[in-house]
């Protein structure tokens, strides 16, 4: 079990690497979430505990959790945050906004200069509490979030 593991590890790792060389890797002006210490988080806001719908961990060990994330259109996920810095590999997404704890928009993928296209990879540090409203009636977000542990 520990090998395969190591190999979906390695594969998942081989997957971004190569991505990253066939597209545009998105620069996280577009993205300006709002990032705060960890460390006191409250572990039921842990997007696995409080949007369980929402993200699935398909691989996790001493390192790293791989999660699939997938909001249905129409949807909004539970609040939730994001502890650990991450490489986000987009399959699919369409317009969303995002919402702090106060429920103030601190993303909206409208208000890009130009639509961003998938796939695409970011990079994240920590997020802190928030939820993502899919916008598009017909159109999933669906991505891979590989949460680098510290």
């Amino acid at each position: 079990m520990k090998t395969i593991n190591i190999q979906l590890a390695i594969l998942f790792l081989l997957t971004f690497t190569i991505s990253g060389f066939c597209q545009k890797l998105a620069s996280n002006d577009y993205y300006n979430y709002k990032s705060m210490d960890p460390v006191e988080w409250a572990l039921a806001l842990d997007a696995v505990i409080a949007a369980p719908k929402n993200h699935k961990i398909i691989l996790e060990n001493d390192t790293v959790r791989v999660l699939e994330v997938t909001i249905a259109p129409g949807e909004s996920e539970n609040l939730h945050h994001h502890k650990w810095p991450s490489v986000i590999y987009f399959q699919e997404a369409d317009e969303f906004i995002d919402k702090d704890v106060d429920g103030k928009i601190i993303f909206d993928s409208r208000k890009l200069k130009a639509p961003s296209k998938t796939p695409m990879t970011i990079w994240k540090d920590s997020e802190a509490a928030h939820s993502i409203s899919n916008l598009s009636n017909t159109k999933s977000i669906k991505l891979i979030r590989v949460e680098v542990k510290q």
